[in-house]
């Protein structure tokens, strides 16, 4: 065992053979043979498990030294005591908090050490102890009563203080002395301030599409029937044949032409039996869409809003007796918001906000078994934003332009001059969406109690009831109708507990199943179910 100055040594290598040698002693009631003189222990050599006891006062500390270099230090409770290799053979360990613990040791030889650390309170603790603490709770928390006592090695705090903040602050002052148990009431906070969201959504979508082609046919002349097209619409349906006439072949000809799209520029040659089917279309198109939700919200809360609706699709489930079964379920689509505000330090809202603009897109949707299933355009923001009361933010300026070109021609003859436009087509569309988005968090209050509300205008009004009893609880107030007061504190743990976030709501769309896939009904289904006699979808 070595000293040093400040710091209590004990010797673990020490403490491990002496517990050997007294379990030596007790094995052997004979006097043993003679025996050569012990040898030092070999490098390889490890130690028998043994506990020893460790005392430590809380604030200062204790030096384990040890006779072979350590490899792994394990403390059980690191509130109580701290345990540091402060070199290959040397640990310290630190008095954090009154209490008991474990210290393990290993040695690179596989040796183990375990200690009982004790760690003792403070002996002035009850003294000028006591009045420090009482003098800093004075000065950092002023005018908030608190009471300072001390039994059974603890320090227990009493009193209400103003917030969360102010007690944890004097959790803090207090555990410089020690073990601290918080008996501190919080006065009741007041309500969360309302924020209302006011969200502009705003969406115009425009094309325009310019089409040209021609569709060539001949009903007779040279007793041929037929016709050329460039493919940049239906041509006519063509049916019977010419009857064989002499001459030009015209006069025998019982061939006709029937057209499907009749808004195109038609020019037919009756003397020669030929005609042309000319397309020249040119059509713009304006959608524009405006949603102007408010949704409210408590400071710290998720709030959302949804004006659409929900689509059934299909879903292959597995299979059940070597078939498929398929349930059906909904995704929504529509004007969508999900946000959630926080009022900061700095009295500004912060904003976690998500709007989303959807739609059915039946051009790029899917046909299973007969039934579409339409897919979804989407346009969609995700972002964060700071703002003070009543100012606006434009957070989604998305555009969208497209142009596209489709030439078709008849190969060769389309590449002669001037006569060669009659066997071309050209398609050309083009696009331009635009999407804003406009934010305004405002805080706001309720109407107070008996207040008149606000009166709507109906473009029809309704049929008027059949009782004159308004339609309202009564008026007086019984203790069944009537909260009781809020209490003016309540304690720490009630407080932290009530501001908890609360479980999510949970609203679950119906998903009705069908039967097997192939077979000749259909199961029914849950809230969104189908039911019927009809064979379902296969995927």
């Amino acid at each position: 065992m070595r000293a040093k100055a400040g710091v209590t040594i004990v010797s673990c290598s020490a403490l491990a053979l002496a517990l050997i040698a007294w379990q030596g002693a007790q094995a052997q009631s004979a006097p043993a043979p003679a025996a050569p003189a012990a040898q030092p222990p070999a490098a390889e050599t490890t130690y028998e498990d043994s506990t020893n006891e460790l005392s430590v006062t809380v604030g200062k500390s204790v030096l384990v030294d040890c006779a072979q270099p350590i490899q792994r230090v394990a403390i059980g409770l690191g509130d109580i005591a701290e345990a540091t290799a402060i070199s290959p053979t040397e640990i310290m360990v630190d008095g954090k908090a009154a209490g008991e613990t474990s210290l393990i040791i290993w040695d690179i030889h596989g040796g183990r050490q375990f200690f009982n650390v004790t760690v003792r309170a403070l002996a002035t603790v009850t003294g000028d102890s006591l009045d420090a603490i009482r003098r800093e709770l004075r000065a950092e928390l002023p005018g908030q009563p608190i009471r300072v006592s001390y039994n059974n090695n603890s320090i227990f705090l009493r009193g209400t203080v103003n917030d969360l903040v102010s007690s944890s602050r004097a959790l803090q002052i207090a555990s410089s002395a020690g073990k601290v148990v918080n008996l501190l009431d919080v006065t009741v906070p007041k309500a969360d301030p309302q924020i209302l969201i006011k969200v502009r959504f705003a969406s115009v979508d425009r094309n325009r599409a310019r089409q040209l082609g021609i569709n060539l046919f001949d009903l007779g002349l040279g007793n041929a029937v037929g016709g050329v097209t460039t493919g940049q619409f239906s041509p006519p349906a063509i049916s019977g044949s010419t009857s064989g006439g002499s001459g030009s072949g015209v006069s025998g000809v019982a061939a006709t032409a029937t057209f499907s799209n009749e808004l195109n520029l038609l020019a037919f040659f009756p003397g020669l039996g030929v005609g042309a089917d000319i397309n020249a279309l040119e059509t713009k198109g304006v959608v524009q869409l405006l949603a102007e939700p408010n949704v409210m919200a408590t400071n710290g809360k998720e709030a959302s809003f949804l004006a659409g609706g929900e689509f059934p699709y299909p879903v292959v489930q597995g299979t059940s007796g070597g078939a498929a079964t398929v349930t059906i379920e909904f995704k929504e689509y529509g004007i969508r918001i999900n946000f959630i505000p926080t009022i900061t330090p700095r009295g500004t809202i912060h904003l976690q906000v998500a709007p989303e603009v959807s739609a059915l897109d039946f051009t790029n949707g899917v046909t299973i078994s007969g039934f579409v299933v339409p897919g979804i355009t989407s346009r969609r923001v995700n972002t964060e934003v700071e703002l003070a009361d009543g100012e606006s933010f434009m957070i989604g300026g998305l555009l969208d332009k497209s142009t596209t070109d489709t030439f078709n021609k008849i190969p060769f003859i389309g590449d002669i001059p001037i006569i060669g436009k009659l066997f071309q087509s050209e398609q050309r569309t083009k696009n331009d969406s635009e999407l804003i988005v406009i934010l305004t968090p405002e805080i706001v209050s309720p109407f107070p109690a008996g207040a008149k509300l606000p009166e709507l205008n109906y473009p029809e009004t309704f049929i008027p009831p059949n009782s004159n009893i308004a339609m309202h609880q009564p008026d007086a107030k019984t203790p069944e109708n009537t909260l009781p007061p809020a209490p003016a504190s309540i304690p720490v743990e009630t407080l932290v507990d009530s501001m908890k976030p609360e479980k999510p709501l949970i609203i679950e769309s119906g998903t009705g199943g069908f039967g097997t896939a192939g077979g000749s009904g259909i199961n029914s289904g849950g809230t969104g179910g189908y039911t019927g006699g009809a064979a379902p979808p296969q995927q």
